[in-house]
């Protein structure tokens, strides 16, 4: 190597590292969650594709620390060839439940195991990449601000709000028990029918 060309290689190498140790501690809050909840499976198997080339290439090519890299990735290329791949192997986004049926578009109702795991996954990216700022207000606030709800189900939406809002007013601890009710209710209704 020559001199001047370490730099570059240590900044890499930093970022590598970094993105890996942020992608596993947001791993562990969610299965920490998940388990709350009662979701063991869903918890341990987690947000796996992660690891996977396509995905923690671009990540740490476009580590930032305070934010997800695919925002960075869709600024630089204008889409996020990354967030492509993750969302249409993750059940816990919304995104993947978009189907098309008679020339439209069809935005499916997330069954509750998958919309559960999705609000574990919104409070540990919360906590996360804000922090020592992150309050119980946080997931709510970056739902209202920045999430595009156009892509979501109505009754989805509906319960995530129901949920954040829960989260925000009586806390974590109370919403996770909420949440998990719903789930074994749900999935109860499911065998009656």
């Amino acid at each position: 190597m020559k001199k001047g060309e370490f730099e570059p290689f240590f900044v890499l190498a930093m970022k590598i590292l970094k993105h890996f140790i942020t992608i596993t501690r947001h791993r562990h809050l969610v299965i920490k969650n998940c388990f709350r909840v009662g979701l063991i499976r869903q918890g341990l198997t987690h947000d796996l594709s992660k690891y996977g080339f396509s995905e923690f290439w671009a990540g740490a090519k476009y580590y930032q620390g305070s934010r997800s890299p695919q925002a960075r990735e869709r600024e630089v290329l204008g889409y996020s060839a990354a967030w492509l791949h993750h969302k249409g192997r993750n059940k816990h986004h919304f995104e993947y439940w978009t189907d098309f049926a008679d020339g439209r578009k069809v935005y499916v109702k997330m069954p509750s195991e998958y919309f559960a795991e999705m609000i574990c996954d919104r409070v540990a990216a919360s906590k996360i990449y804000l922090k020592k700022a992150y309050t119980d207000a946080s997931p709510l606030e970056y739902f209202l601000d920045k999430t595009d709800k156009d892509g979501m189900n109505d009754e989805t939406l509906k319960d995530l709000e129901y949920f954040l809002t829960m989260l925000k007013e009586k806390g974590e601890k109370y919403m996770f028990r909420q949440l998990k009710k719903f789930v074994k209710d749900s999935k109860n209704k499911g065998k009656r029918a």
